[in-house]
């Protein structure tokens, strides 16, 4: 299929021929919400089963956050067993983490954006927020074995397909889903679209991260992507119907046993390729 058919897939066909669960909901706080639910449905489920509770979660999308921590508030949900390995974060020149007082620190983030907003009795223990880091690559790896696995993993896709910094490669397809957690330098178009969204320049944005591997998004038990800006239509259509391919990253939903992308409804509706 050529790219402008993909591009004019009817939302009724997304998924179409694929294991993928496709589910349309309203705007991008309706799939806000829904993130926070299926997160504390995981939350739940571990503490019905008696066990801890490992999720990937992302910095994009990040309107859940404050409904995750609602949730967990009102329902004084335990999070002492809960482990979170955030999929990535931006470095300095000299290779480290980039300050967590930096405004586009994804560390930085996730204090201000969600810890912060716990209650006090909620017991979500520092060791057990992780993020890549860059002196110590095969730690995520090591947790995730003394996790027992990662529940579910949670994201969003970038303008070239990306899921987390994993940026498309000209790589064996089998390769790619096996690269673990790494350095890597941005896509240039990654570096400017962040620089768009952003209202900055791309200067502005870093050019190396961290990130975890196509290795541990893969090997969660549920993957769970979102879809909330109008941008996406696109990419959506041809992670869910162009090959299946390390040129799009977010294509390997179609590899993984249970993968669902969920769009906001303006996603949905047909790319128009139009000058504008």
């Amino acid at each position: 299929m050529d790219l402008l058919s993909l591009m004019a897939i009817p939302r009724d066909q997304l998924g179409q021929g694929t294991t993928v669960r496709v589910r349309v909901l309203g705007d991008a706080d309706s799939l806000a919400r829904d993130m926070a639910e299926a997160m504390a449905s995981e939350i739940r489920a571990s503490h019905r089963e008696d066990r801890g509770t490992c999720l990937i979660v992302p910095v994009g999308p990040i309107g859940q956050y404050p409904y995750l921590a609602r949730i967990i508030a009102e329902e004084r949900l335990d999070c002492s067993r809960v482990t979170f390995i955030n999929m990535d974060e931006f470095l300095d020149d000299d290779g480290g983490w980039i300050d967590a007082k930096h405004p586009l620190s994804f560390r930085g983030f996730m204090e201000r954006g969600f810890y912060s907003l716990l209650p006090a009795g909620a017991g979500f223990r520092p060791e057990n927020r992780i993020f890549p880091n860059p002196k110590n690559l095969d730690r995520v790896a090591e947790i995730v074995a003394e996790r027992g696995g990662v529940d579910a993993c949670f994201g969003g896709i970038g303008l070239n397909g990306h899921i987390a910094f994993n940026e498309p490669e000209a790589v064996p397809v089998e390769v790619f889903a096996g690269r673990p957690t790494r350095v890597v330098t941005l896509a240039p178009e990654s570096q400017a679209h962040m620089a768009v969204n952003l209202s900055c320049i791309p200067e502005l944005v870093p050019r190396r991260a961290v990130t975890v591997g196509m290795r541990e998004i893969l090997g969660a038990r549920r993957l769970r992507l979102y879809a909330n800006r109008t941008w996406q239509r696109g990419v959506v259509r041809l992670a869910l119907h162009g090959p299946i391919s390390p040129s799009c990253p977010a294509s390997y939903l179609r590899y993984h046993p249970d993968a669902e992308l969920v769009l906001a409804d303006y996603v949905a509706e047909a790319a128009e390729v139009r000058l504008q």
